[in-house]
């Protein structure tokens, strides 16, 4: 059974997979970044907010012995008084659409490339087979 299991995690596309997901964690930090730190400020400049992810709409009243501030979001959301957080949505769609465009940008590229690769071998090759040539000798020395 374990060599089963090492033979399983030793295929390629178990570790490629890995590899991906490790990649893939890393790239969404720098994407999260992008947003938070470059495009989100430039969103909240235009709207006026200094934070736009603490963008919020009060849906119930805070629990009577709440004592901090109406405007912060983070101490109202711990104090679990009830609210719609459309400012942080707002930002984690914003990241979903980079990551996403960036990721079909990289696919795109990657299938030209492939397509590419693959013309120019299909170029590089059009002379005949060895099997070909194999039935040619074959049907000359029937001959």
């Amino acid at each position: 059974m374990l060599n089963e299991f090492r033979d399983f995690i030793l295929k390629g596309n178990v570790l490629d997979l890995a590899v991906a997901v490790i990649i893939g964690a890393a790239f969404a930090t720098i994407t999260t970044s992008l947003t938070e730190d470059v495009i989100m400020p430039i969103v909240s400049a235009i709207f006026g907010a200094p934070d736009f992810s603490t963008m919020f709409l009060l849906l119930g009243s805070p629990p009577a012995d709440y004592a901090g501030t109406m405007t912060d979001y983070a101490a109202l959301k711990e104090a679990g008084v009830p609210m719609l957080g459309w400012g942080q949505f707002l930002t984690v769609v914003i990241n979903f659409v980079i990551l996403a465009f960036i990721i079909f940008m990289i696919v795109r590229y990657a299938t030209r490339v492939m397509k590419k690769s693959e013309a120019e071998a299909e170029a590089v090759d059009t002379g005949p087979s060895e099997i070909d040539l194999l039935i040619e000798i074959r049907d000359s020395l029937k001959k």
